[in-house]
């Protein structure tokens, strides 16, 4: 007897999302980022290989929850960046700390990160493909060019880049957790992991701003707001920031 349409299990996104992919070649490469819209921390790109032929049966399916990060929970996020880690071909991390942000711009910076985690990939690779911003041609660590695509919305689209913002935005979470824990949790980082919200902005009027906050961002918590004393770059707290594959693998 079949069962009622309503009680049909729902489709796990990751099997549409591995779909998309399966359909331009075995080996494609997806990148994505974190922490664009933060105002304290850095920002995160990362870029995963897949091999297609090999994500079948149990291993595609641990992957079943792959979906945009953002819908998912912490809990979620967690798990998959764990099968994530296990299961590419290859994976590359960059970071971009806050004051290079404030020197060069946000999209110079965002396009900077995206364009050396790409390079970093030592696996050849079918197809480039990127969420939301058009990158020219570039030369992979092993000596493949390639083309990127882009493709909006891609984190709903395409395991790979979906995979990409997993390892991105894990990384970038336990990075503000690291951070929180060395500024003495005075700015919560681990509740809002820098974004604008209210107690952030509680915080940074409280203990005012720091070398970790982006000030070319004219945000409305800063105004008023006095100037924190913290280690300057070279400390540890910069040496987590700007530390990338150690991160991914942490």
């Amino acid at each position: 007897m079949t069962p009622p349409r309503n009680s049909r299990p729902k489709p796990r996104p990751g099997k549409r999302l591995l779909k998309h992919d399966r359909e331009l070649g075995r080996f494609i490469g997806g990148c994505d980022e974190a922490g664009r819209g933060s105002l304290a921390g850095p920002l995160v790109a990362a870029a995963v290989v897949l091999d297609l032929d090999r994500l079948t049966g149990p291993e595609a399916s641990a992957l079943g929850s792959l979906d945009d990060s953002k819908k998912l929970s912490y809990d979620v996020r967690d798990k998959l960046y764990r099968v994530v880690l296990a299961r590419a071909r290859d994976i590359s991390v960059a970071m971009v700390p806050a004051s290079t942000i404030d020197r060069d711009g946000l999209h110079v910076s965002n396009i900077a990160a995206m364009r050396r985690c790409l390079r970093q990939l030592e696996s050849p690779c079918e197809r480039l493909l990127v969420d939301g911003f058009q990158l020219q041609p570039i030369e992979l660590a092993c000596g493949t060019m390639l083309d990127c695509d882009k493709i909006i919305k891609g984190d709903q689209k395409s395991a790979s880049i979906a995979a990409a913002a997993i390892v991105a935005k894990v990384t970038r979470d336990r990075l503000m957790q690291r951070l929180d824990d060395e500024t003495d949790f005075r700015w919560a980082y681990s509740d809002h992991m820098g974004y604008a919200t209210p107690l952030h902005a509680e915080r940074i009027q409280l203990h005012g701003t720091s070398h970790h906050h982006r000030m070319s961002y004219e945000a409305q918590a800063y105004i008023g707001a006095a100037r924190a004393e913290l280690p300057h770059p070279g400390s540890v707290t910069f040496h987590h920031l700007r530390a990338s594959r150690a991160l991914a693998t942490a």
